[in-house]
């Protein structure tokens, strides 16, 4: 059995991945509702990534963050390579819930940007950990 202290760790971890999760969309969407070309396009692959992190957190919170920044950028990779293959485009023509998740063309730059949103995740989620082990020791 579980032990209560590990179980109520576990829950505030999903709790704030679960509302880091939603405040990554809620920013995507500000981004594409207010800004154009390079920025929001870039700002909206940093974020992809940022909420596959928040989402990887969310179903293991017990992972260290540099697991979950290089699992959700593996994702983002993974996804941005499949575009390769066309099978995401004609996806998308058919469902605008897949050309938000798949996208439909690779674009090589996105890599770069991938990896700073997994950056963000991972120093993120590393300062919470730190602070919630500095509250527990004091």
């Amino acid at each position: 059995m579980t032990p209560p202290a590990r179980n109520s760790g576990r829950l505030r971890t999903r709790a704030l991945a679960g509302c880091a999760a939603l405040l990554t969309v809620a920013a995507g969407l500000a981004v594409r509702a207010g800004a154009d070309g390079a920025f929001a396009k870039y700002a909206g692959s940093a974020l992809y990534t940022v909420l596959l992190c928040a989402l990887v957190a969310f179903c293991a919170p017990r992972a260290r963050p540099l697991a979950v920044a290089g699992t959700g950028l593996a994702l983002s990779w993974a996804v941005e390579f499949f575009q390769l293959t066309g099978v995401p485009a004609g996806l998308s023509e058919r469902s605008a819930v897949a050309r938000l998740v798949l996208g439909s063309t690779f674009n090589g730059p996105d890599l770069f940007w991938y990896a700073v949103g997994a950056a963000v995740a991972w120093a993120v989620h590393a300062g919470v950990r730190r602070g919630a082990r500095l509250r527990t020791v004091a």
